[in-house]
């Protein structure tokens, strides 16, 4: 099979998801380690803590002998670097994926020559989801099932859960005296 190296799966993962899940398990079978790096940057704001996302992926990675999951709130050149790890894995879902993490790749080769990036497409059932329009359905205590990992679904409906309740309880009511 050729050379098996280590690579970083830097993301946010705010919240993971079942497309997170699924470039983890292929990673995991193609190259020998994994380092999921949770990116941890103070001037954004997330929905979940650094503890919380790690918490969420390490059981999202249980099973996995190969993965190891861990913060960093500093250029992921930096902590490629600190690893001795310099092969990152993005994965893409369309063309806009694409021209974004192609810049992004870019500018990580400028910051460190040594840096690679791999690009794996996802699944095509998982080319819609995205973190950030599962907050939003989970806010509005629309079903998320499909789109996320039990660990998660439970993560987010208790995160979210007296504002779901609040928009399923519908339009408010206005009556004129």
């Amino acid at each position: 099979m050729g050379a098996m190296f280590k690579v970083l799966l830097p993301g946010t993962y705010d919240p993971p998801t079942n497309g997170h899940l699924n470039i983890l398990r292929r990673a995991s079978r193609l190259f020998e380690a994994v380092q999921v790096v949770i990116a941890v940057n103070p001037s954004k704001s997330y929905l979940f803590s650094a503890e919380e996302r790690l918490a969420m992926m390490t059981e999202m990675a249980a099973g996995l002998s190969n993965v190891s999951v861990s913060t960093w709130n500093g250029l992921i050149v930096d902590f490629a670097d600190r690893v001795g790890i310099h092969v990152i894995v993005r994965g893409v879902r369309a063309l806009a994926d694409f021209d974004y993490e192609f810049e992004l790749s870019l500018m990580n080769r400028s910051l460190n020559p040594r840096i690679e990036t791999i690009f794996l497409p996802t699944d095509q059932k998982y080319s819609v989801i995205r973190s950030s329009a599962i907050k939003d359905i989970a806010g509005f205590g629309g079903d998320i099932s499909g789109m996320v990992p039990p660990n998660v679904a439970k993560a987010l409906k208790e995160k979210l859960g007296s504002r779901a309740a609040h928009s399923a309880a519908g339009i408010e009511e206005t009556r004129a005296p």
